[in-house]
């Protein structure tokens, strides 16, 4: 760890939390995948596309959160038993409309913002700068999608709040 300059008391706090927002990433790009299956309706274009946009951006992340553990020369948690229970995301039903799917996305970002954050405050407190621009990134784009999906479940007549 002396490569790093990291304090390795400190750092495995950070993996904790990445371990726990793998968990939650594995669970929410198995969502994302029966969503894809799943939808049917007038949306089913728009979202059989977005549904896979998603979970192809879910897996990267899936693969760099583990690539980051690593490099702070831990372990990544890989079993899905493990995953099942760590994570705050819960497995969906397949039968259900595209409306409920968003809703219930919305929802799961939510707890994926949320794990996101931990990360990267318990992360600065190690000094670690790595973590925090990885997951910093992270944020920005889940929230520039949070507010997409929120758009497309916005009745036309509903318009954003002036400043």
């Amino acid at each position: 760890m002396s490569y790093l300059g990291l304090d390795e008391k400190k750092t495995s706090n950070t993996v904790k939390e990445l371990n726990i927002l793998l968990a939650d990433y594995h669970l929410y790009y198995q969502k994302l995948r029966n969503f894809h299956w799943n939808v049917i309706g007038k949306n089913f274009f728009d979202l059989h596309e977005k549904f896979e946009e998603l979970y192809d951006d879910a897996k990267l992340k899936v693969d760099e959160i583990a690539e980051r553990i690593l490099t702070l020369r831990f372990q990544p948690t890989s079993n899905l038993s493990d995953y099942l229970k760590a994570s705050s995301i819960k497995e969906s039903e397949s039968d259900i409309s595209d409306s409920n799917m968003i809703k219930i996305l919305l929802e799961d970002h939510g707890t994926l913002l949320k794990q996101m954050r931990k990360v990267t405050e318990i992360a600065e407190k190690g000094g670690d700068e790595g973590t925090i621009d990885l997951i910093g990134a992270y944020i920005r784009e889940l929230e520039k999608t949070s507010w997409m999906l929120d758009a497309w479940k916005m009745k036309t007549t509903e318009n954003h709040k002036p400043v």
